[in-house]
């Protein structure tokens, strides 16, 4: 998985203001719920030395999201006074957070883009009546996203009305709309649902490179809701425990790799190594992720410690002392590498942490 998206939260030095928080609003009175959530993280980050304007920046942002309906949250980061990054988040954090700090708290944002796997949808069914009967139409909706962050972020939804006797010449035109935007989106899977018939007609009609990537699957029926994903319980069902086909790729380098004592490491110590040195192409953590652990680092990203002797010994002088999912993400970004989440059941790894290394015969 790239994190391209955290760039922009590293553009300026701390101290930042971290806010993680649950702005749902499945349940009664959530403006209500949310103010007392945004109170509590005021007083929270104020306690913690956070000046006016940096709380205001993140306070101000969270509840923002109320177009969206459901289960969510917001992660929502601020420095000197202004705005570094507010994203929403598929699940509510388990509880709300806030961190006033040098380097962002940003790896439970991280963990919930993955998988990110990519992936096209459509769905074709009857139109029914307000009583239940079917009527002679076909309704066909069409999206495009990134699984699980398409469930907060939907793209834009694209829906036809087809006459059921004109649907052979027009699943022509949808199965060619459909392969353009799997083709943009680069989809590692095609996701097809609804009435049997109608989609086995639109399947026939989608290009042969494509066929083996298309998934059908069944469903009674949704509710299509413009700030959600189209058919989210099915794509969650369809996508859990999956690992996009870029982290496969890199996983299976890792083990051939760490089988071959060459080019793979894991452990934290050999990981902060591998990242300092910027040798690390991917960085695997276990999920779930918890290392209550603390590592030194110094202004640059990659440089980072187990200690802060070993930071002196390298020759840094200005170092500080931050959680080591922190200064692990943020060396992870800096020096471009891929990060990794996969079950800790399916890939235990030492620590929970494993790297695979840029250069497979230069030792760390």
């Amino acid at each position: 998985m790239k994190l391209t998206f955290l760039g922009p939260l590293y553009a300026r030095p701390g101290p930042y203001a971290c806010a993680y928080v649950d702005t749902s609003r499945d349940l009664d009175e959530p403006d209500r719920a949310i103010d007392l959530r945004r109170r509590h993280l005021e007083t929270e980050l104020a306690a913690q030395g956070s000046d006016t304007a940096t709380t205001g920046a993140v306070t101000h942002v969270v509840g923002t999201d109320r177009d969206i309906p459901g289960r969510h949250g917001q992660a929502v980061f601020a420095a000197h006074g202004r705005l570094a990054l507010a994203e929403e988040l598929p699940e509510p954090p388990p509880r709300d957070a806030a961190r006033f700090t040098m380097v962002p708290d940003a790896m439970p944002l991280a963990l919930q883009h993955a998988p990110d796997i990519p992936y096209a949808a459509v769905a074709v069914h009857r139109v029914t009546r307000p009583g239940g009967s079917p009527t002679s139409e076909l309704e066909v909706d069409l999206q495009a996203g990134r699984w699980p962050t398409a469930r907060v972020a939907a793209a834009h939804l694209t829906r036809h009305r087809v006459a059921a006797s004109e649907w052979r010449r027009a699943a022509v035109e949808v199965a060619e709309e459909l392969a353009g935007l799997a083709d943009r989106s680069e989809a590692e899977a095609i996701v097809v649902s609804g009435d049997h018939w109608a989609r086995k007609a639109l399947t026939r009609e989608i290009p042969m490179r494509l066929r083996k990537r298309i998934v059908a699957v069944d469903s009674d029926g949704w509710d299509t809701d413009p700030e959600r994903a189209l058919m989210e319980d099915e794509l969650a069902h369809l996508f859990r425990g999956r690992l996009s086909a870029r982290d496969q790729a890199g996983t299976q380098r890792f083990l051939a790799r760490r089988a071959h004592r060459s080019g793979a490491v894991e452990g934290l110590a050999a990981t902060v190594t591998a990242l300092r040195h910027g040798q690390a192409e991917a960085v695997l953590i276990n999920d779930p992720f918890d290392l209550d652990q603390q590592l030194w680092v110094g202004v640059a990203p990659e440089q980072l410690g187990l200690t802060q002797r070993e930071m002196q010994a390298l020759g840094i002088g200005s170092s500080w002392e931050v959680p080591a999912d922190a200064a692990l993400i943020r060396a992870i970004v800096g020096t471009g590498a891929d990060l990794i989440v996969i079950p800790h059941d399916e890939l235990p790894l030492d620590d929970g942490l494993g790297a695979l290394l840029r250069y497979p015969d230069t030792p760390t």
